[in-house]
């Protein structure tokens, strides 16, 4: 049998044994049902589809940021040890920008869906809406953003209007779908 002869034969017995082994089952798991998929189904997009019912005040962001969040961000979200939450405000076109909620984030509903996911980083996904209403209100008052009364919900948050919201613009290659809610080569949301 020649090099060439015995190649080919390997590659078919190995060809065989492919679709045995792609049918097989080993009895672990479960369908995903529709109330698990709705679990994880939590994403909010720049014009705040997605935003759950709820409301939360500037104050009552304050005592949960104290609580929740001042250990890794700092008493007033200027970081340290995890990342800086504040201020910046115009120091994107600097020599040494300042990325921040409140300088470089374009929709305050993309501050909701973060916190709302990952946040607190020892228990992701732990807050309640209200919660993330609060949190969120908090921390665009401390970016100068919106007044120390302001109370957000579904209908207000994706009303705020950041100060960086023109600094992205959508992708204007031709083979690439835009983004849900935008105009092709558009800014999202706009």
């Amino acid at each position: 049998m020649s090099m060439r002869d015995a190649r080919l034969l390997c590659l078919a017995w190995l060809l065989a044994g492919v679709p045995a082994a792609q049918a097989q089952t080993y009895g672990l798991g479960r369908p995903a049902t529709e109330a698990a998929i709705a679990t994880w189904d939590i994403d909010v997009d720049a014009q705040g589809h997605g935003l759950p019912p709820g409301r939360g005040s500037v104050r009552q962001g304050a005592a949960l940021f104290a609580a929740r969040c001042a250990a890794c961000h700092g008493p007033q979200g200027e970081g340290k040890p995890a990342d800086r939450l504040v201020g910046g405000q115009g120091s994107l076109s600097s020599a040494t920008p300042v990325k921040t909620i409140g300088s470089f984030w374009p929709y305050a509903t993309t501050l909701f869906d973060f916190i709302r996911r990952a946040m607190p980083y020892n228990a992701p996904q732990s807050l309640q809406p209200d919660e993330v209403y609060a949190l969120s209100a908090w921390l665009l008052w401390r970016n100068g953003i919106v007044p120390e009364d302001t109370v957000l919900d579904a209908d207000s948050l994706p009303a705020v209007r950041m100060p960086n919201r023109d600094g992205f613009v959508g992708d204007p290659r031709p083979d690439v779908p835009p983004a849900r809610g935008a105009e092709k080569g558009g800014d999202v949301g706009r």
